[in-house]
């Protein structure tokens, strides 16, 4: 983190700290702004970054030794509940106010925020502290990526859109060879493309057919696989990584159809949702233009309004985007959100997010998704992969 730029946002805040807590990994936030994610942590810690001052560290006696010496501050150690009450005591009167930050979020209304346990928030008010969400600095301070992250994203997000035309044309080669590949199988086949480009990811990609492709969710069964047939609709949602730590992901959809002639219905829903999709990038495209602030929810708003206007509204069942992460395809930003979540957050240069709109009709063996990622920075919204325009025709 840019510690002086930190006190600055806390001064502005009017906070007078961030305090760090974690508990065995509940909390990967403050693991992820502290570079913790690989250090062996079995007891509770806590970090307070203060205003003013030096910040302090509070760690159990048996991990104070191997608590990595890179991270600055005062040291306090603890080792009875009573002593940990008392160093915590003593890290809150360190301040001149109480007014603190934390990975929290009232009604726990940003699940990605809501990270502290209940007991903890009481513990730390218990001793005058006035706690209030971390949202706002956890985006400022660690989602926001540097041009190094950026060049690795899009190195992923071109490996990726690669893959997913290699895919198609296993399909199409397997075809006309008369082989119906398993849902399973392309999975596989995807997989090792990742691996073939040095790629992460912390789950298989989504290959879905027919009425697959309208649980937005599906995963791919190995027991009962389903073969891809010519004639059938297949979704293909896939998302991976470079290999270190804050590489961020890439993360994309498209769907094909196996033949010439997609059904009417197929290119319906899915020509709303492109319509949707390329609404949604204009708004943050014409927000930036007019200098405008943007939260998330407005453009899950501008989103799913035209999509209900043509009749599916409650065939849309999940937000039109996510904030893309480095631990994770979702990241702790601001999401594309007024379903799920009613997300306040402002859309901040150097974040990025995936607009992904969908239509399922599992009833009818359909559904259809198209997502790119957005990168917003200082010259504007950007997209770095190409967008799908029509369905697929895999042949």
């Amino acid at each position: 983190m840019d510690v002086p730029a930190l006190r600055r946002a806390l001064s502005d805040q009017k906070l007078d700290g961030w305090l760090l807590y974690d508990f065995r990994g509940q909390n990967p936030t403050a693991l992820s702004a502290l570079g913790l994610g690989d250090h062996l942590l079995t007891r509770r810690w806590f970090y307070l970054v203060p205003a003013e001052g030096e910040p302090r560290l509070l760690v159990h006696a048996i991990e104070a030794g191997s608590f990595p010496a890179r991270i600055a501050g005062v040291r306090d150690r603890y080792a009875s509940w009573q002593s940990l009450r008392d160093g915590l005591s003593r890290m809150i009167a360190s301040l001149p106010g109480r007014r603190l930050a934390m990975e929290y979020y009232p009604l726990a209304g940003i699940p990605y925020l809501s990270r502290v346990d209940a007991g903890t928030l009481e513990l730390v008010r218990s001793l005058g502290a006035e706690v209030v969400s971390s949202a706002d600095l956890v985006q400022r301070f660690l989602c926001r990526w540097s041009p190094r992250q950026l060049a690795s994203h899009v190195r992923a997000l071109r490996a990726i859109d690669e893959a997913k035309d290699a895919a198609f044309a296993y399909l199409g080669e397997s075809h006309r060879r008369g082989y119906e590949p398993s849902e399973d199988q392309v999975q596989d086949f995807l997989m090792k493309r990742f691996a073939d480009r040095g790629l992460h990811t912390d789950h298989p990609p989504i290959v879905a057919v027919n009425g697959h492709a309208g649980d937005p969710h599906y995963v791919p069964s190995r027991e009962k696989p389903t073969p891809i047939r010519k004639g059938d609709l297949v979704l293909i949602d896939l998302w991976a990584k470079e290999a270190r730590d804050e590489d961020p992901y890439a993360d994309i959809t498209w769907v094909g159809f196996a033949g010439d002639r997609p059904p009417r219905k197929a290119e319906e829903i899915f020509r709303v949702a492109v319509e949707a999709r390329d609404l949604g990038l204009a708004t943050v495209r014409n927000a930036h233009r007019e200098g405008r602030a943007l939260a998330g929810f407005e453009v899950d708003r501008a989103v799913r309004d035209h999509i209900a206007s043509k009749g599916y509204g409650d065939r849309f069942i999940h937000r039109t985007g996510h904030s893309i992460g480095t631990r994770s395809v979702h990241g702790d930003g601001a999401n594309l959100d007024d379903l799920e979540t009613h997300d306040t957050r402002e859309l901040l240069a150097g974040t990025a997010f995936s607009i992904e709109p969908g239509i399922y009709l599992p009833e009818e063996g359909l559904g259809v998704r198209s997502e790119i990622d957005v990168v917003l920075t200082e010259e504007g919204p950007q997209v770095f992969a190409p967008a799908q325009e029509e369905l697929v025709r895999i042949k």
